[in-house]
């Protein structure tokens, strides 16, 4: 028979994983956001290949499009790598510490 954890040890660890869910939760909203900025990226790009010239709004706007991929390639990265799902997590974690460390230190500036 399965005995169910004390509440000693249950506590702690469901703080834990709201900590988990919560970072996890920042980090889904903000590649949600990043991936809808890049409504149209394909159009442009096949623009040039269909004969067409790029205008510089359309310059403008690869610019920012690849700019937001950029800032999403440390998700993607694990992401083909073999098992890299399971890091996933972890590099939620180290991205929003890092992105606590700058925003702490521009408000104290």
């Amino acid at each position: 028979m399965m005995q169910l954890p004390d509440k000693k040890t249950a506590l702690p660890l469901q703080g834990k994983w709201a900590s988990v869910r919560s970072i996890h939760d920042t980090q889904q909203l903000y590649i949600r956001n990043e991936i809808s900025q890049m409504h149209g990226l394909t159009a442009i790009l096949m623009k040039r290949r269909n004969g067409g010239q790029w205008t510089e709004e359309d310059r403008a706007i690869l610019q920012r499009n690849l700019r937001a991929l950029s800032n999403l390639s440390p998700y993607m990265i694990p992401l083909i790598m073999p098992g890299g799902v399971l890091m996933l997590p972890l590099l939620a974690w180290w991205l929003d510490c890092r992105r606590k460390a700058r925003k702490d230190k521009a408000e104290s500036v």
